[in-house]
């Protein structure tokens, strides 16, 4: 983890805040368009939040938050009672989301799913790449940073409020786009759903704010043995792998537990799991939140 401190706290539209947050003790881990990071906050609660600042910038990391009126407690934290000049733990970066090469791109974004686009509309455009964003929200003034995107990128960005506007025609967006651009997306599950439809498989590239729901067969108990202290500890039907070895004394790191944030991922060294999460684990991974075995038993590096 970083120490950091928050620098600043700024309200960049209709209840959304953005945190700076300066380096405690130097420079903060690099990072790339599109990752996130954890931040411990001081009511015991872990949340991930997009990198939306200057990748360039190794002094200090910024964030943006909206308050969610069905907060679990981590955006009311944040927008009722955090301070100037807190000291805040932050996990380096993690980047689920990465910008891959084209020679053009289409961004679309909902809301705070603005968060992520930024500092890949920032590089497409830095490196001379064609670049344009489509830019939802249901009004001017819920919609973070607007005002500065009309400003630097001109028609590269059209600002869509729907309350007056309605929704784009995405299907004619897929139709007039370059046959080699790539799409990325974030924001509200109904928005990036119509993407999905819209635009062909594997020139979109999304990140969702909630995993999508999905039906598994009924969940079973399992093993899982951890290969470097050799304990075996047992995962019970009603329980996931991730309480089940923090219960036993393995402290895991977690966040989101929903399987969309990647901070509880493991190393699998035999046995194979059952992917439940939404990232997408790599080969001999997993994330213990939500995914579980499709075997009696899995060894863990642990």
């Amino acid at each position: 983890m970083q120490q950091t401190i928050v620098e600043a706290i700024d309200q960049v539209a209709e209840d959304v805040v953005s945190l700076n947050l300066r380096g405690a003790d130097g420079p903060l881990a690099p990072w790339e368009p599109g990752a996130h990071i954890d931040v411990a906050l001081p009511n015991w609660l872990t949340r991930q939040y997009s990198l939306c600042g200057d990748p360039a910038d190794r002094e200090s990391y910024r964030v943006a938050v909206r308050y969610d009126r069905l907060s679990r407690g981590g955006s009311e934290y944040i927008h009722r009672f955090l301070r100037r000049g807190r000291t805040l733990e932050v996990s380096p970066p993690r980047n689920h989301f990465p910008l891959l090469p084209a020679p053009e791109y289409l961004f679309l974004a909902g809301g705070i799913g603005i968060t992520p686009i930024l500092p890949m509309l920032r590089a497409a455009t830095a490196a001379g790449i064609p670049a344009s964003l489509v830019y939802l929200g249901q009004s001017v003034e819920t919609m973070p940073f607007a005002d500065a995107l009309r400003s630097s990128y001109g028609d590269r960005v059209r600002i869509v409020a729907t309350r007056q506007q309605g929704r784009p025609d995405l299907a004619a967006l897929a139709a007039a786009l370059n046959p080699d651009a790539l799409v990325y997306a974030c924001g509200p599950g109904p928005m990036l759903t119509a993407a999905e439809a819209a635009f062909p498989v594997g020139r979109l590239h999304a990140e969702r704010f909630r995993p999508v729901p999905r039906s598994f067969a009924p969940a079973t108990a399992f093993e899982a043995v951890c290969a470097r202290s050799g304990r075996t500890v047992r995962v019970a039907p009603d329980e996931s792998l991730l309480d089940a070895l923090n219960h036993a004394g393995h402290r895991v790191a977690s966040g989101c537990r929903e399987g969309v944030c990647g901070s509880c991922e493991l190393t699998v060294v035999e046995g194979d799991p059952e992917h439940r999460d939404d990232i997408g684990a790599p080969a001999g991974r997993m994330y213990a939140c939500v995914s579980r075995a499709l075997t009696p038993r899995l060894v863990l590096d642990l």
